[in-house]
């Protein structure tokens, strides 16, 4: 009986022992897969080193500096047009060249959230120029061409006011264009 006991004994430390083990492996596992595991949290747009006419896609950290461990193939949305593309230290360059000056919407999305950049990408003949276009502005410029119309509307109901007003006192008045600007060009004379 006392070999039992002892044996008894012996299994329950082992499995001790091995359940120890067990919860270290299941909490360090999981560290070590999570720090090999790649994501894209931003990328910015420049032309390639060869100025082949081809741009290149970096992958940066929050700073805007290239995170270089970034390696494999992930997925982008070019202009609604999905491509894979292969980063080697951070960086990428899509297969097509640029022919001409044109806009271009830079999508990739991961299992954490979607990132999208628009760039115009200005071609030169020996350079391509991506600017970044926040998409504020394209909110902001249509608000201020709204603006513009809107006071020039009321600048052109003003000058058909003033302008039935002159013909009123031209007609009956005797008042001319003439005499209009004489006294304009006197006016602005006696202020210098």
């Amino acid at each position: 009986m006392n070999f039992h006991v002892n044996i008894s004994i012996l299994a329950l430390e082992i499995m001790a022992r091995f359940r120890s083990l067990f919860y270290f492996i299941t909490m360090i596992f999981p560290t070590l897969v999570w720090g090999q595991y790649q994501r894209i949290e931003n990328f910015i747009v420049k032309e390639n080193l060869t100025a082949n006419g081809k741009i290149a896609l970096i992958a940066v950290d929050s700073l805007e500096n290239v995170n270089e461990h970034i390696n494999g193939t992930f997925k982008f949305s070019i202009n609604s047009f999905e491509q894979s593309l292969t980063f080697h230290d951070g960086v990428a360059v899509p297969s097509h060249p640029i022919d001409g000056s044109t806009f271009a919407l830079f999508k990739h999305k991961n299992q954490h959230n979607s990132i999208s950049k628009l760039y115009f990408l200005y071609k030169t003949d020996k350079e391509i120029i991506p600017v970044k276009i926040n998409g504020l502005l394209l909110l902001i410029i249509p608000g201020i061409i709204l603006l513009i119309a809107y006071m020039f509307k009321r600048f052109l109901t003003a000058f058909v006011i003033l302008a039935l007003i002159y013909v009123y006192f031209s007609s009956t008045k005797g008042l001319s264009l003439v005499q209009i600007l004489e006294n304009t060009y006197h006016t602005i004379k006696a202020f210098f």
